[in-house]
């Protein structure tokens, strides 16, 4: 049996398409400032913008996958600017794109997509999880902040991508 996180996912996300937006929203500990930001057309929500995160785990809605974490989580990180851009560490690969989102509710939960990727494709040693958040980035469409972690849901009842607080030791590096 399943966590009723993806319902409660899949309930935010069919929320925040449906229009329901609220602006009232609470600081988290992985934002830089309090303010919001236009990425994309949407107005992002403040506490994903200037934000950085580690990977934590994949939580795929397939029983026959099920948790998929990583080896070593600092390997994959990524960092959402307050100007829209994305950029991620995934292993030994580097990727670069736009996102955005669109809080519901209360701001902790909402649609959110990333545009196209541009990725190096070195071939990482086994076992990696860098091609598959690469390629899966272009299905998310919600997202859910809870107990300090970063949900990222994928369409159709996919997965959901586990993130944490990452504090960079070096800006210049995802």
């Amino acid at each position: 049996m399943r966590p009723p996180l993806g319902l409660l996912l899949l309930a935010s996300c069919m929320s925040a398409c449906s229009g329901a937006a609220d602006s009232r929203e609470e600081p988290s500990a992985a934002t830089e400032s309090g303010s919001t930001v236009a990425a994309g057309d949407a107005e992002a929500p403040a506490q994903l913008a200037g934000s950085s995160w580690r990977l934590v785990e994949f939580q795929s809605m397939d029983d026959a996958i099920g948790t998929t974490r990583p080896e070593d989580p600092s390997r994959y990180t990524m960092r959402l600017e307050s100007d829209g851009t994305a950029s991620f560490r995934l292993d030994c690969n580097r990727a670069n794109g736009n996102w955005s989102a669109q809080p519901a509710g209360d701001g902790s939960s909402g649609s959110f997509e990333f545009g196209p990727l541009a990725a190096t494709t070195a071939a990482c040693p086994p076992p990696s999880m860098g091609e598959r958040v690469s390629a899966d980035a272009a299905y998310v469409r919600g997202y859910l902040l809870r107990d300090g972690r970063l949900y990222l849901s994928l369409m159709a009842d996919a997965g959901i991508y586990v993130w944490e607080p990452h504090i960079e030791e070096n800006r210049s590096r995802p």
